[in-house]
């Protein structure tokens, strides 16, 4: 893989990435609700769920996602359930003082399977991943090398992108303190979250009638 063409993927890459989609939504969320730690693991859990779609599609399974319907069909909708069960929870979660310190706060582990789970899950990151990455795969060369390459400079780019969005929600999040407030962004970040994955849910179809 030349220079050129590395360069090209890691700035198409950045682009699409500054686009918020529910990974960051979730990131947001966590950051506001309990701090910068929460938001972390969160992030940790996301990169970790890019590195096992970009993983999986590049062994194939994007293209098996691609030809079962019936798969397809049980992992979207399996993930937009989790979505809407998520902003569900964010919704009536409890409004008490920010303390990220308290174990009863959150739960490391449990933040970081929601972020594994919310990106992991999501068949059309798959999908996209194989649409993707082979425009910048040169099959006269070596496919490893490259595959390896592209894998790295993409979680690399993901996390440093999820990172910035954690550390800016928890900074803003820390001077959230009324309860009124954190009602509003609780119910605000939990409706997003709904949102997002009714319309998941319901993408295909708005695309045929479209």
């Amino acid at each position: 893989m030349s220079f050129e063409v590395w360069l090209a993927f890691a700035a198409a890459s950045a682009v699409l990435l500054t686009i918020p989609g529910p990974t960051v939504l979730l990131i947001i969320a966590h950051a506001v609700a309990h701090g910068r730690r929460a938001a972390l693991a969160t992030v940790a859990g996301v990169a970790l769920g890019d590195l096992v779609a970009m993983t999986a599609s590049l062994a194939g399974l994007g293209a098996l996602l691609a030809a079962s319907a019936t798969l397809f069909g049980v992992l979207k909708w399996a993930g937009a359930a989790y979505l809407v069960y998520l902003g569900w929870r964010l919704w009536r979660a409890p409004i008490g003082a920010a303390d990220e310190d308290a174990p009863a706060a959150y739960s490391g582990r449990r933040v970081f399977l929601h972020g594994f789970v919310v990106t992991a899950l999501n068949p059309k990151s798959i999908v996209f991943f194989v649409a993707f990455l082979p425009q910048f795969i040169d099959t006269a060369r070596p496919l490893l090398a490259q595959m390896a390459l592209l894998e790295v400079t993409f979680l690399a780019l993901a996390s440093l992108n999820a990172t910035l969005f954690a550390l800016s929600a928890a900074a803003a999040g820390g001077v959230i303190r009324r309860p009124a407030v954190r009602r509003a962004v609780n119910r605000t970040g939990g409706g997003l979250l709904i949102g997002a994955g009714v319309f998941a849910a319901l993408w295909d179809r708005v695309a045929r009638a479209a």
